[in-house]
């Protein structure tokens, strides 16, 4: 299983194949993907890249970390687990 990273400020032009080659000139890319708008479909600026160990996701975030892609300065760090959604009670009658 691989490590998973959150990457942020991208340009919104950035597609997914390019978000996968820029992590793949540092080591090898499970899965890349940018997070797009459900309604619009527009990149909302962000996305994440599946690295194949913890020692490829460390050496991404050390060289890809405040890197200018297209004139932004990205940010990639470890992503966070979402965070479980407790469960609703149901009210009593």
């Amino acid at each position: 299983m691989g490590k998973k990273l959150f990457v942020g400020g991208l340009p919104f032009a950035t597609s997914s194949s390019e978000l996968e080659e820029l992590f793949g000139q540092v080591g090898q890319v499970e899965s890349a993907t940018v997070i797009t708008d459900r309604n619009t479909g527009r990149s909302r600026g962000f996305g994440f890249v599946e690295m194949s160990s913890d020692d490829e996701a460390a050496k991404a975030i050390e060289k890809l970390n405040g890197n200018d892609v297209g004139g932004r300065n990205i940010v990639v760090a470890e992503a966070k687990p979402r965070e479980e959604q407790p469960e609703r009670e149901e009210p009593k009658e």
